[in-house]
This record gives C-alpha cells, structure tokens and sequence, in this order.
C-alpha cells in the first residue's frame, strides 16, 4: 500500500523516514520527493512509502499522523492513485468554473 507523508522537514533523508515506518511493518519503498529534475535538488517536504502489508499501513497511518518529527507535525494519509487523481482534477475543471463556483450554462 502506497502512503503518502507530507510536512516533512526540508532536511528528513529517506533511512530516517524509513526506520519511522519500519515499527509498524515490512517497508518496500521510501521515496522523498525533491526538484532533481529541474535541476535544483531541492526538498519538496512530502514524500510516499509503500508499505507491504495493508493492515500494517493502516496501523502506520493510524500511529504516525500528527507525529512531530524535527519540530514538524506530519501528515500521514493513504496515497490515491495516479488515474484516480488525474479523472477528480479532470472532473472538477469541467464542472467548476473560476473561483470553484458551479459554472451555469
């Protein structure tokens, strides 16, 4: 199960991320997301874990969320899938004009 984990400090690495997961489960993938691509490298505060186990997941989302890690309070929610994200953004762009008001036609 994919989890996404956003607030994080600029400096958290991935072993640290990982060895917070790590007492609720087996963790497969620790993924800190920075700006490498353009160039920068620099942090984003937010990342995703993909945990093997959807019950052990669930415990970590349960336990981790509101947690204080470097003086920042972590946001710790189960991570929606790429398609499921792209049909909601789409969905709200044609129904919703400027302002997020209803548009009237």
């Amino acid at each position: 199960m994919n989890i996404y984990v956003g607030n994080l400090p600029l400096d958290v690495a991935e072993n640290e991320l990982r060895q917070e997961f790590l007492a609720f489960g087996e963790v497969v993938s620790v993924t800190i997301m920075n700006d490498k691509y353009i160039g920068s490298g620099q942090m984003r505060g937010y990342g995703f874990v993909e945990m093997f186990s959807k019950s052990e997941a669930a415990t970590a989302i349960s336990k981790l969320t509101g947690k204080i890690i470097r003086g920042r309070v972590i946001n710790v929610v189960a991570a929606l899938p790429l398609t499921k994200v792209g049909l909601l953004h789409g969905r709200r762009a044609r129904n919703f004009g400027k302002r997020g008001r209803p548009r009237t036609y």
